[in-house]
């Protein structure tokens, strides 16, 4: 069969992330509108932690799509837009707060936006699979077959590849914590990448083995690239189960899929955040292997 042309698997993930989620939320874009839509919600995620144009590029991308989406809620509740009954744009236009009133439309769209960004983010992750089946192809054929090795693939990509290397944040007051005193106004940076290869806690924590996560509880402390402890007090991603599970997917699906990989940049700074491959891992589909 004939190979194809070559593409960004980054971008390509990003494009199926945001036409996949945008029907799941009953939120009306045309084929041809889903490029745009993905590119702004990428440039949101993108602009994270970060000064320059990529935050200027942030901020327009985000202001733009909270004026289209506060459209879309009016005309909801005008009833000049039908939905459908339980999707997400329909549940947060009717939604009605602790004082029985409806939210306003910006922050309606707020909600929405924190529901559909989050999700194409995982194209992130997508171009980290890519990434670590090129490495380590011993691991493309029990990918393959899914089910827990799948999950388990999942959860290692997570740990290994740096998303957010590190965070950082002011001190807002003196503090004295495990003996360290942190005065008020120093900056604090949280290193997660330390974390997550740390061999106090991960064994051999430099090599990608994703069957280190097969029958292994993780703790609320332990694999820390979406927050930590419990989602319903912390800071600890309430998505991070369907992060999971639309990784696994796509892994999977990328595992069966046959391609060559041009001679590329496959470097991944640990001083840029969010890190990702510097390539965008390029591929040159072939046939898609059947399962």
């Amino acid at each position: 069969m004939a190979r194809g042309r070559e593409v960004v698997l980054f971008d390509e993930a990003s494009r199926a992330l945001t036409a996949g989620v945008r029907r799941w939320a009953g939120i009306p874009v045309e084929t041809h509108e889903v490029a745009a839509l993905a590119a702004d919600l990428v440039a949101m995620v993108d602009g994270f932690a970060t000064a320059g144009p990529r935050h200027w590029r942030a901020r327009k991308a985000r202001k733009r799509r909270e004026a289209w989406l506060a459209a879309l809620v009016r005309q909801v509740r005008d009833n000049e837009l039908g939905t459908p009954q339980g999707a997400a744009l329909d549940v947060v236009a009717r939604h009605r707060d602790a004082d029985g009133e409806l939210l306003d439309p910006h922050t309606a769209a707020v909600e929405l936006l924190n529901v559909i960004r989050p999700t194409v983010a995982v194209c992130w992750f997508v171009a980290y699979a890519g990434h670590a089946l090129h490495r380590w192809p011993q691991h493309r054929e029990p990918l393959r077959a899914g089910g827990d090795f799948a999950v388990a693939f999942a959860h290692e990509l997570r740990r290994f590849y740096p998303f957010a290397p590190f965070l950082g944040g002011r001190a807002t007051h003196d503090l004295t914590w495990q003996g360290e005193h942190v005065p008020e106004g120093s900056l604090v940076l949280l290193d997660l990448y330390g974390q997550n290869h740390d061999s106090r806690l991960w064994t051999d924590p430099y090599r990608f083995d994703p069957q280190r996560f097969v029958d292994r509880e993780i703790g609320a402390w332990d694999l820390v690239p979406q927050g930590a402890g419990d989602p319903h007090t912390g800071h600890r991603c309430p998505g991070e189960p369907f992060t999971v599970a639309l990784l696994a997917e796509l892994s999977t699906r990328l595992a069966g899929l046959d391609h060559d990989v041009p001679d590329q940049d496959l470097t991944i700074s640990l001083s840029r955040i969010p890190a990702r491959p510097r390539s965008g891992f390029r591929l040159i589909p072939a046939t898609a292997r059947q399962t």
